[in-house]
């Protein structure tokens, strides 16, 4: 059974404030990472295979696969947050199940419970080669919501 939220789309409002704030994230844009899916409570972070992001033997990098699997969580979770308010990493583990490889890895963030101050998401990624996902490393997070300084 899929997800309702794979379906579902966030608000142009959302959207826009989610892609403004992964915008300004230097690591992404290093990595070369970008958001290919918004939806209330779920979000989806594609980065594509190159040199600089594999490691000795050619898999993505353990360092990246967590870096985006972090970011699709936070963002996922931030979907659901009210204006005004941001969000920060509390912990997160991860587990690396295969070697991460393909023409990509795309990590998925879900939100299974959020709450006033903490919210909690599942992280899963995924290789992707042809029309083939693999699931290769799955966690848990936990993010806080903040509240922005008044500009």
């Amino acid at each position: 059974m899929e997800d309702r939220t794979s379906q579902e789309q966030a608000s142009p409002e959302i959207k826009s404030r989610v892609q403004d704030s992964f915008d300004r994230q230097g690591l992404m844009g290093h990595l070369g990472a970008r958001i290919t899916h918004i939806a209330p409570g779920r979000v989806h972070i594609a980065l594509p295979s190159r040199p600089e992001v594999t490691q000795q033997h050619g898999y993505f990098h353990a360092g990246a696969t967590s870096a985006i699997a972090d970011s699709a969580g936070g963002y996922a979770a931030f979907t659901l947050f009210p204006e005004n308010t941001s969000v920060l990493t509390v912990e997160y583990k991860i587990n690396l199940l295969a070697p991460a490889a393909g023409e990509y890895i795309e990590a998925v963030g879900t939100v299974l419970k959020s709450g006033r101050t903490l919210t909690v998401c599942q992280l899963e990624v995924f290789g992707v080669q042809d029309d083939r996902r693999s699931l290769v490393a799955n966690g848990q997070q936990t993010l806080i919501r903040v509240n922005r300084p008044e500009q």
